[in-house]
């Protein structure tokens, strides 16, 4: 997925429709001049409503619409003729998205299933029609409710990418490489720091025609969760992971520092992440000999199950796989 196309985040000016007027409307035939009251209800106005769907990836297709305006409900008639319902708004978002109010920052809810349909803004409710009052005292009553206002808010919406495996690491720890190799994804590649702009999901087929999603999420450096380097845009998109790989290079000087920087800042961001199951994958490993990584095995953190891999000449890489899917399904 290209990056200029990825869009994980929009900021949208909604407005549900307000409910229509009750009738005060009284019968009236020949003969009849002073009939009770007939007045119908109002109908209600259109909801914004969300909608999960499994064919989207990204928030690309609602980058510029800006307002998003439901229809009101028409007023009430005669002969208790109800008002017309005003028409809904449904907008289609990918699995994974929050919505959340843009001046609190209160979630307001959460899409995670195809055809999940949840009310972000509701219409108002249309007034009763003066039928609704009359009784034995009252028989011609004059009032009839209004329609309920309008809902407006300004809504942030972010996606959470769903994955079953995230890649954790600094930049340039070889998470794009990885990615390309166990999937049919094309993330951009190159030896620099921050190759990787934005998330690139990728389908990882295992044995026995078996599958599981792996998400590259661009580098983590220390400090993010405090905004440098690409800060805390991308770290969301790690929640929704089943759990996490981290990646560091062979040719880090201290392997035991980089994973203990990573991890402080994944907590930082959210404490819960620290709950996921994860695995530490020790990249460019082809660079090395036994000796070396049987050294650099002894200083690897003992708390975190271990691999030594190289997506270059495809060390390790079956048996990667299979820590992931038994860590994925204990």
């Amino acid at each position: 997925m290209a990056s200029n196309n990825f869009i994980d985040y929009v900021k949208l000016i909604c407005r549900s429709g307000k409910g229509g007027a009750g009738s005060r409307h009284y019968f009236r035939a020949k003969g009849l001049p002073n009939g009770g009251p007939d007045g119908g209800d109002g109908g209600r106005g259109g909801h914004i409503i969300l909608e999960g769907n499994s064919q989207l990836w990204t928030l690309l297709h609602l980058q510029y619409q800006k307002h998003v305006y439901a229809k009101d409900g028409e007023g009430g008639g005669e002969n208790l003729r109800s008002g017309a319902q005003g028409e809904d708004i449904v907008l289609q978002v990918p699995l994974g998205t929050v919505a959340r109010d843009a001046e609190s920052r209160e979630q307001l809810l959460e899409i995670t299933e195809h055809g999940q349909r949840l009310v972000l803004l509701p219409g108002g409710r249309g007034g009763w029609g003066n039928d609704h009052f009359k009784n034995s005292i009252n028989q011609a009553p004059e009032y009839a409710q209004p329609g309920e206002p309008s809902v407006e808010a300004i809504v942030i919406l972010e996606l959470k990418l769903l994955a079953d495996v995230g890649l954790v690491g600094f930049p340039n720890a070889g998470k794009s490489t990885l990615l390309s190799v166990v999937s049919a994804a094309k993330p951009k590649i190159a030896d620099y720091a921050f190759t990787t702009l934005v998330p690139n999901l990728g389908v990882v087929a295992y044995r026995d025609y078996k599958s599981f999603v792996m998400a590259d999420i661009p580098g983590i450096i220390e400090g993010a969760a405090e905004g440098k380097g690409l800060g805390t845009r991308f770290l969301r998109h790690i929640e929704r992971n089943s759990m996490l790989l981290f990646m560091i290079s062979c040719d880090s000087p201290d392997i035991n520092a980089e994973y203990k920087v990573l991890v402080g800042e994944l907590e930082q961001f959210n404490p819960e992440l620290l709950d996921k199951k994860r695995l530490l994958a020790i990249t460019k490993s082809d660079m090395i000999d036994e000796e070396l990584e049987v050294e650099i095995r002894q200083s690897l953190p003992a708390e975190v199950p271990s691999i030594f891999i190289s997506s270059l000449t495809s060390k390790n890489i079956v048996p990667l796989k299979d820590m992931i899917w038994k860590a994925l399904h204990d």
